[in-house]
C-alpha cells in the first residue's frame, strides 16, 4: 500500500496539468466563432470521465452519452454564478445556485408585451425607478416606444428621451446588457432568449400575462425585488437551451441578405454557395417543433442520435424540447414534466401512427439529427420556440444538441420551490378532492 501512494499523487498531478489546457469540443466548437460573443470565464475543471489523462488511446473522444456540455457560467458583461467548490460533473445543487456580480450592473433591458394596455403603467413605473432611483441605462425595443399611449403621454416625455432603443434582427445589444427584466407572460422570456444567441444576462420575469409558468415575480413590490437582484441577493436557475443548426439546399435564386438577415427574418449565419448549402443557427429555450404543416398527409421524418438512426416518426410531427419546454407543448402531447436542472433532451411524437411510440428522454450531451425520410410524401415545417417557421425539404437537415449557453432565470425563492409552485398554480398539478377519512364507527366495522 505504501508503494502505491506516490503513483496516485502522480496521476492527480498529471490530471490537473492536462485538464487546464484541455478544450471540450462540444463547448468550444462553432459557438466560439459566433461574432460578438466571446466566451468569458469558462470553468477549467472537467469530469474525470472526460479527461484525456485517463484515455487508453491516443485519439480522445468525449463521453457524450454521460454528460452534457459544461454551461457557460458568465451571463452578460458583469454577472456570473457564485462558484461552488462542491460541484461534481458541473451539476450544482439547485439550492446553491446564487447570482453574484463582478461589477455593479449599470444597464438593463426591459421587455414588455406589445399591444397590452394593462402593462403601460407598470412599464412606466419600472423605468422611472430604474433611471431615477438607480441611475441605470434602460434599453427597450424601438416599437415599444411607438405605442400611441406612450407617444401621447406628456408626463412620460422626459423619461422617454433617456431610453436606448434597438431593432430586432438589426441591432446587436448582446454585450451591452447587464440584466433583463420581462413584463408580461412566458412569451416575453422566450423573446428575451431569442435576442441572445450567445451568453445571456440574468433574467427577472414579472408575472403580468395569462399563464406565467416561467414568470415567478409579482409586480406589487417590484422595488424591493429589483433592489435585491441589483445587490446580487438572489437565487437563479440555469435553464438549458438547445443549439439548433439547420442546413438547407439552395434552390432557385438566392435570398437577399440585408445586414446578415434573410427575407423571412431568419439569421443567415453562413452561406456556402460552392456546396449549395445554407446554414442557420438558433438558440432555443422551449422546443423545436417539426410538423406536417398544411399538408393532409402524415409526416415521415428520420431521427438520428449521434449518427445512428433510432426511429422514423410517422404522424403529425415530433417535438424536441428542453426540460423547461417539457411543461409547454410537450406535456400537451403526453410527455413527462422534467425539472429544468435535469440535463436532458426530450423527444415527443405528435399524434404518432403507432400505439407503442412513447416520449423518450435522452442525455443532454447527444446530438440529434432530423431529416425527411426518403419515402416521405410531403415536406415538413419547423419552428423554434414558436417563431422563425420555415419549410424543410428533401436534402435538408436539422441538428440539435444542448447549448453551452443556458438562460439564467432569477428565482423568487429557489429553483425547486419555484418549479413546484408553478406546477400547482399554473397547471394545477395533482389537484383533486381529498379522500374522506374513516369515522371511528366505520373503522371498527372494517376491523
Amino acid at each position: 500500500m505504501m508503494e502505491m501512494e506516490p503513483e496516485k499523487v502522480n496521476v492527480r498531478r498529471g490530471l490537473s496539468a492536462d485538464t487546464s489546457s484541455y478544450r471540450c469540443a462540444a463547448c468550444h466548437g462553432d459557438e466560439d466563432a459566433l461574432p460578438g460573443h466571446p466566451i468569458r470565464g469558462r470553468a477549467k475543471s472537467r469530469s474525470l470521465s472526460a479527461s484525456p489523462a485517463l484515455a487508453s488511446t491516443k485519439e480522445f473522444r468525449r463521453t457524450r452519452s454521460l454528460h452534457g456540455p459544461c454551461p457557460v457560467t458568465t451571463f452578460g458583461p458583469k454577472a456570473c454564478v457564485l462558484q461552488n467548490p462542491q460541484t461534481i460533473m458541473h451539476i450544482q445543487d439547485p439550492a446553491s445556485q446564487r447570482l453574484t456580480w463582478n461589477k455593479s450592473p449599470k444597464s438593463v433591458l426591459v421587455i414588455k408585451k406589445i399591444r397590452d394596455a394593462s402593462l403601460l403603467q407598470p412599464f412606466k413605473e419600472l423605468c422611472v425607478y430604474l433611471m431615477e432611483e438607480n441611475n441605470m441605462i434602460v434599453y427597450v425595443e424601438k416599437k415599444v416606444l411607438e405605442d400611441p399611449a406612450i407617444v401621447g403621454d406628456d408626463s412620460f416625455g422626459p423619461v422617454k428621451k433617456k431610453f436606448c432603443t434597438f431593432r430586432e434582427d438589426y441591432d446587436d445589444i448582446s454585450n451591452q446588457i447587464d440584466f433583463i427584466i420581462c413584463l408580461g407572460g412566458d412569451g416575453t422570456l422566450l423573446y428575451a432568449s431569442s435576442l441572445f444567441q450567445g451568453s445571456v444576462p440574468p433574467v427577472m420575469a414579472f408575472h403580468l400575462g395569462s399563464l406565467g409558468f416561467l414568470t415567478p415575480f409579482n409586480f406589487e413590490n417590484f422595488q424591493t425585488q429589483v433592489t435585491q437582484v441589483i445587490q446580487g441577493n438572489a437565487a437563479i436557475i440555469l435553464r438549458s437551451r438547445l443549439k439548433v443548426k439547420v442546413v438547407k439546399e439552395l434552390r432557385g435564386k438566392k435570398m437577399a441578405i440585408p445586414n446578415g438577415v434573410s427575407e423571412n427574418g431568419v439569421p443567415a449565419s453562413d452561406w456556402d454557395a460552392e456546396a449549395g448549402k445554407q446554414v442557420m443557427q438558433h438558440q432555443v429555450l422551449n422546443e423545436v417543433v417539426i410538423d406536417r404543416g398544411p399538408s393532409s398527409y402524415l409526416s415521415n421524418v428520420d431521427v438520428y442520435l449521434d449518427g445512428h438512426l433510432i426511429t422514423t416518426v410517422q404522424g403529425d410531427g415530433v417535438i424536441v424540447s428542453t426540460p423547461t419546454g417539457s411543461t409547454a407543448y410537450a406535456v400537451a402531447a403526453g410527455a413527462s414534466m422534467i425539472h429544468p436542472n435535469v440535463p436532458a433532451i426530450m423527444i415527443t411524437p405528435i399524434c404518432p401512427h403507432s400505439l407503442s411510440f412513447r416520449p423518450i428522454v435522452v442525455p443532454a450531451g447527444v446530438e440529434l439529427k432530423i431529416m425527411l425520410s426518403p419515402e416521405a410524401r410531403n415536406t415538413v415545417w419547423v419552428s423554434f420556440d414558436g417563431r422563425k417557421r420555415q419549410e424543410i425539404r428533401h436534402g435538408d437537415s436539422i441538428s440539435i444538441t444542448t447549448s453551452c449557453y443556458p438562460l439564467p432565470s432569477i428565482c423568487v425563492r429557489d429553483p425547486v420551490s419555484d418549479w413546484f409552485e408553478s406546477l400547482a398554480q399554473c397547471l394545477h398539478w395533482n389537484v383533486r378532492k381529498r379522500q374522506a377519512h374513516f369515522t371511528d364507527e366505520e373503522g371498527e366495522e372494517e376491523s
